[in-house]
C-alpha cells in the first residue's frame, strides 16, 4: 500500500493538473464562442456567390470553364485540414483517419496523390509516412483572416488550373454543436455539382459575359470553400479541446475524490496501529 506521502504527493500534482486543465477549458471556451460566429458569418457571403455561380453554370448555356467539367483523373490533391496542437481529444485522428481511408481506397500507388496540409499534427503525420506533401501551412491564429491561406488557397487552385491534379477533395471536422465534430470530405474541384447545391435561384443579367465573370468568378469561390472550411474547423478544434479538457478536469476530481478517500483510509489505520501500541506498551508495563 503506497504511504500517506505518496498518496498526499499524488494529490496535490492531480490539483495543480486540474487547474491547468480547467484555465483551458475556459480558454477554449471564449475561443470558440468567436469562432462560431465567425464560421456562420461567412456562410451569406458563402450562399450568394455560390447562387451566383450556379446561376451562370445553369443559365448560361454557352459559358464554360475548365473548373465547371471533369476530366480523366490522373492524379487527386487532398487537402487535410488539423490543429498545430493537440489536448483536442479525437479532433486530429478523426480526420487523418478518414483522409487515410480515403487514399488507401482509391490509390495503389504515392504517385497518383498529393497532399496539401493544413496543420501541424496533418503535415508531421503525412511527413513520416513519406507522402507527397506539395504544400504545408501551419501556426495560423486562432481567427484566421483570408490573407493567413491566401496563398495556400491560390497554390491550390492554380496547380488545380495547370492540370498538376484533376481532382481536389478535402477533410475538416464540420461544427455541428460544443460537444459534436462530423468529419466531412468535400470534392472542391472541379466544380460539377455547385447547381444541384443550390435551391431557388435568382435571374441574373451578366456583363460583360458569363465567360467573363466565370474566369474571375471561379477561383474565388473555390477559395472560399477552403477558407469556409477552415473556419469551420476552428470551430470544431475550440470544441474538441473545450470537451476534451473539461472531461480531463472532472476525470482529475474523482481522481483526487478516489485518492482522498485512500489517504483518510491509511491515516486511519496509522492512528489506529499507533494506539494499539500505545495500549500494548501500557499493558506490558502493567504487567
Amino acid at each position: 500500500m503506497a504511504s500517506l506521502r505518496d498518496i498526499k504527493n499524488r494529490i496535490t500534482s492531480t490539483k495543480k493538473t486540474s487547474q491547468i486543465t480547467k484555465a483551458m477549458e475556459m480558454v477554449s471556451a471564449s475561443k470558440l464562442s468567436r469562432a462560431e460566429d465567425n464560421a456562420k458569418s461567412f456562410n451569406p457571403y458563402m450562399n450568394k456567390i455560390q447562387e451566383v455561380v450556379a446561376s451562370i453554370a445553369t443559365g448560361a448555356k454557352d459559358a464554360s470553364h475548365p473548373m465547371l467539367s471533369t476530366r480523366p483523373v490522373k492524379k487527386t490533391a487532398y487537402l487535410v485540414i488539423t490543429s498545430d496542437r493537440g489536448l483536442a481529444g479525437a479532433y486530429n485522428s478523426n480526420v487523418i483517419r478518414s483522409a487515410m481511408n480515403a487514399i488507401n481506397s482509391r490509390h495503389s500507388s504515392k504517385d497518383e496523390y498529393v497532399i496539401l496540409a493544413v496543420g501541424r499534427v496533418g503535415r508531421d503525420f503525412f511527413a513520416k509516412r513519406g507522402m507527397n506533401i506539395i504544400d504545408s501551412i501551419i501556426g495560423l491564429p486562432d481567427q484566421p483572416s483570408f490573407a493567413d491561406i491566401k496563398e495556400i488557397t491560390g497554390k491550390a487552385v492554380g496547380m488545380y488550373a495547370d492540370e498538376a491534379f484533376d481532382e481536389l477533395y478535402m477533410y475538416y471536422n464540420h461544427f455541428v454543436s460544443a460537444i459534436s465534430q462530423e468529419v466531412t470530405e468535400k470534392k472542391v474541384l472541379p466544380l460539377t455539382d455547385v447547381a444541384a447545391e443550390t435551391g431557388g435561384m435568382t435571374s441574373y443579367e451578366f456583363e460583360p459575359s458569363p465567360e467573363a465573370i466565370l474566369e474571375v468568378l471561379l477561383p474565388q469561390y473555390a477559395e472560399s470553400l477552403i477558407y469556409g472550411a477552415l473556419l469551420d474547423g476552428k470551430a470544431s478544434e475550440h470544441a474538441a479541446r473545450m470537451t476534451a479538457m473539461k472531461s480531463a478536469t472532472d476525470n482529475a476530481k474523482e481522481l483526487i475524490d478516489s485518492l482522498s478517500l485512500s489517504y483518510n483510509r491509511a491515516r486511519q489505520a496509522a492512528i489506529t496501529q499507533e494506539i494499539t501500541e500505545i495500549v500494548g506498551g501500557a499493558a506490558a508495563l502493567e504487567d
